[in-house]
């Protein structure tokens, strides 16, 4: 033991050298637009391995070994890394699969998720035939097996066969349409395809359960599963013992890690609140219980001298404690930030064995190491940042040691002359003392983090989490987990649960619980980490008051503006739908909300919204095309969110949205001015509304022209070739129509852009807002010839992701896919 502890001693030498130089391979290695070859990442390793066997021979530890073990490390973590994602990609699914109807035999092998829709599942393919061949495909696949209902909703022309009671460990036949991974790239926004990649998952598809595709046909219970089987007969029972679908929820999500139960307006009062990690299987509550697994494990050791004597009882309660953490971890589904807390918990306890005594900065540096060593790409999830920080800041300010501490002490200060009673009641306070400090000392330190990663800092936060730390931890999580064995205190717990929401529910409905600024620039962003960091270090006022500086630049920073006369917009990527958003200097429009993805989802709240928070833009109008769900899917989000917005729409009278705000209707001739940029709406006619019969939707939608005298965009909606046609008959329509930027009519249906509508035009750049492999096929192969022959810039979403114009800048059209890319994204064809 001895000897190990000596070896391991000598890692702090140049343990700053080689971690900081394998965290920078790393990070540099996640900047690759696009991989190399995987000769190139090899002889970067081999390099690595020379040098740093070189300075091992010479055994020196001056400053230019130490710049010689930096640079190795570095080369080792980059080429290493590049290895790992060549061989990922290498398994990635072969392009001529896309779209066609693949066969594939598989197990499940993680809970079904049900939705409204469906169910979700997640399949490890064993084999796959297309036209009686055999193919290969993707190890594992990120399935949906809808319902009839829902594709009635979304205008599936198809009978769908509802999927059966799915259960883990089943192995199926089912017929696949398959397609890469493809999500939606925005400022700011959710990244889809990096968290596929984390996932493991290298295809997405559906079940053609219909009546001209062969029939699903299940194979047999496999016990390839156990785990997911067992949680998912966990879930069933807290789902048929607890009556109340909220707490139900709650409960399946600390048990077995099944988040999608809570239901997403919750989720808001979470984040509101500043207490989403404690509803998830995060690293606060495996660590948490492991220290009880430790605690428990270890009082019960001590109480057998055959076990002491077989093993000291501190040992045996460390590496019984991290076995528990690692076997909670798996049970609650093994997800990415349970994977990255038990490498952590495990790194400390292999350091604590050896008999280590590292300094908490070497210490924190080779957990984070050995974390991103098991998983390079966790250096892109806020998950990451939020916890490493955290820690990093309490390791610090030694609250983790006075917490420990000042209790004990103030115990034995006091034994001479205090009773029992006052001395429990003294350590009681004190304890509570510093978990408040504690709890102060992460919500200062991490408000910048949370500032620059969501746009958004909790302002009851620390109120919040000091009452709901100890009820969820303390009372809540112990009652969920222990009804697993006696069913009958998940009715205790379903209280607690209600209690916990009372709480949170009035937090959340202050008007000030929680404060939004736009996401600033990396750079400003980390300057304000850096400032909240300072804050709280045990250092004099004088260096810890240079922080509020390096806050403030984080706080106050604001997205630059068009100037006076100038025009910006942004075509959101949503998928199969129209979203812009338009700004002027002191004003904002949106031109349609995105699509309805399902039941329980739409491009308002998972787009759009997220989108204005991050970019501080606040809606002066909403104009709804038309009533397709494509377009206004996401407006009851956006206009519940924005309620100062006015709403301009050709929305009939009935519709839903009326009720939610009362809609102008949109009539050729409307105008009006923002800071030098003129509005006008050019489509439908005020008596195209009374029509007979009554026209269809399309037939209605908006056109809207927006121009400041030297550029001009025409924002089309759905409108077809008979709507094209009206307005060219009309010359002083006609004369209008010329634009710089088009957004495509009808998303580039064969129905609409007719030659002479884009002649009339002209335009430079022609924005496609539609779904990658979109059912409707769209953009038509012979709309894209017209505007080829056009010599027009044609701007497709899938390939672009979210497109920006400015008028200051009319010849570019800035795509994020083309300039923020990424080797894990979707290079599209």
């Amino acid at each position: 033991m001895h000897a190990t502890a000596s070896r391991i001693a000598i890692w702090p030498r140049t343990g700053l050298a080689l971690g900081g130089g394998l965290l920078l391979g790393m990070a540099l290695q996640l900047q690759q637009a696009g991989l190399l070859s995987a000769g190139i990442y090899a002889l970067f390793v081999l390099l690595a391995l020379v040098l740093y066997a070189l300075v091992a021979i010479k055994k020196r530890a001056d400053a230019g070994s130490q710049v010689t073990v930096l640079l190795a490390a570095a080369a080792f973590a980059w080429g290493l890394t590049g290895l790992r994602a060549l061989l990922f990609v290498s398994q990635a699914l072969n392009p001529a699969l896309e779209g066609r109807d693949v066969l594939v035999t598989g197990v499940v092998v993680d809970m079904p998720q049900v939705t409204e829709a469906g169910l979700r599942l997640r399949l490890a393919t064993e084999a796959a035939e297309l036209d009686g061949q055999a193919v290969q495909v993707p190890a594992l696949l990120d399935v949906g097996w809808y319902t009839s209902a829902y594709n009635a909703q979304a205008q599936v022309p198809e009978l769908q066969r509802p999927p059966p009671d799915l259960r883990a460990g089943q192995r199926w036949r089912l017929s696949l349409r398959l397609k890469a991974p493809h999500g939606s790239v925005n400022p700011h926004g959710f990244d889809y395809e990096l968290y596929l990649w984390e996932q493991g998952v290298q295809a997405t598809g559906y079940v053609r359960a219909t009546a001209s595709a062969p029939p699903p046909q299940m194979l047999g219970q496999t016990w390839a599963a156990p785990v997911a089987l067992a949680r998912q007969w966990v879930r069933e029972r807290i789902q048929a013992h607890v009556a109340d679908a909220r707490s139900a929820g709650l409960l399946a999500a600390l048990v077995v890690g099944d988040q999608r139960a809570i239901d997403r307006n919750d989720w808001d009062v979470f984040r509101a609140t500043g207490v989403s990690h404690l509803v998830s299987i995060s690293g606060t509550h495996i660590t948490m219980f492991a220290w009880l697994a430790v605690g428990v494990v270890g009082w019960l050791w001590r109480g057998s001298a055959r076990l002491c004597g077989w093993w000291p009882a501190p040992q045996a309660a460390l590496m019984c404690g991290v076995a528990l953490a690692w076997a909670y971890a798996l049970f609650s589904g093994w997800g990415v930030p349970a994977q990255r807390t038990c490498v952590m918990l495990a790194t400390v306890a292999v350091l604590r064995l050896s008999g280590a005594r590292w300094p908490w900065p070497w210490v924190w540096l080779l957990t984070a190491v050995v974390v991103l060593l098991w998983d390079p790409w966790a250096m892109l999830q806020a998950g990451f940042w939020l916890s490493f920080v955290a820690v990093g800041v309490l390791f610090a300010t030694s609250i983790a040691m006075d917490l420990r501490a000042a209790p004990a002490d103030a115990a034995r200060a006091s034994a001479a002359k205090d009773s029992q009673v006052r001395r429990v009641c003294r350590w009681g306070v004190l304890t509570v003392v510093h978990l408040l400090r504690e709890q102060w000392v992460v919500t200062l330190a991490l408000a910048p983090l949370g500032l620059l990663l969501f746009g958004q800092v909790s302002l009851i936060g620390l109120v919040a989490n000091a009452l709901a730390i100890p009820w969820v931890t303390l009372v809540l999580t112990p009652l969920a987990m222990a009804g697993v064995v006696w069913p009958e205190l998940w009715t205790a717990a379903s209280g607690a649960v209600a209690l916990l929401y009372a709480g949170l529910d009035v937090l959340a409905a202050w008007p000030w619980s929680s404060w939004s600024a736009p996401v600033p620039p990396l750079a400003m962003g980390m300057a304000g980490v850096l400032g909240g960091v300072l804050l709280v270090l045990p250092m004099p006022w004088a260096v810890r008051s240079a922080g509020v500086p390096l806050l403030w630049l984080a706080v106050l920073w604001r997205p630059a503006l068009p100037a006076p006369g100038e025009f910006e917009l942004l075509a959101a990527d949503i998928g199969q739908g129209n979203a812009v958003l338009v700004q002027t200097a002191h004003h904002a429009l949106l031109f349609d909300t995105g699509p309805r993805y399902s039941l329980e989802s739409d491009a308002g709240n998972r787009v759009m919204l997220p989108l204005l928070k991050a970019l501080d833009v606040r809606l002066d109008t909403v104009v709804l095309s038309h009533r397709d769900m494509d377009h206004v899917g996401g407006a009851a989000a956006v206009l519940m969110q924005q309620p100062q917005a006015a709403l301009l729409s050709s929305l009939e009278p009935q519709h839903a949205l009326q009720q939610l705000r009362h809609s102008e209707r949109c009539e050729a001739g409307q105008h009006w001015a923002w800071d030098g940029v003129e509005f006008e709406v050019l489509q439908p006619q005020a008596g195209a509304y009374e029509g007979q019969p009554a026209p269809k939707p399309n037939a209605l939608s908006c056109v809207l022209r927006i121009s400041n005298g030297r550029q001009t965009v025409l924002l089309a909606g759905d409108i077809e070739a008979a709507q094209e046609r009206q307005m060219l008959a009309d010359p002083a329509t006609a004369a209008k129509l010329r634009a710089d930027v088009l957004l495509v009519p009808h998303h580039g249906s064969k129905t609409s852009s007719t030659p002479e509508f884009l002649q009339a035009v002209q335009a430079q750049h022609a924005l496609v807002q539609a779904g990658y492999r979109n059912r409707y096929g769209h953009p038509a192969a012979a709309v894209l010839e017209r505007y080829q022959d056009l010599r027009i810039h044609l701007v497709p979403s899938p390939r672009c992701g979210a497109a920006r114009w400015r008028s200051a800048e009319p010849q570019n059209v800035a795509c994020m896919r083309e300039d923020e890319r990424h080797y894990w994204r979707h290079d599209v064809p």
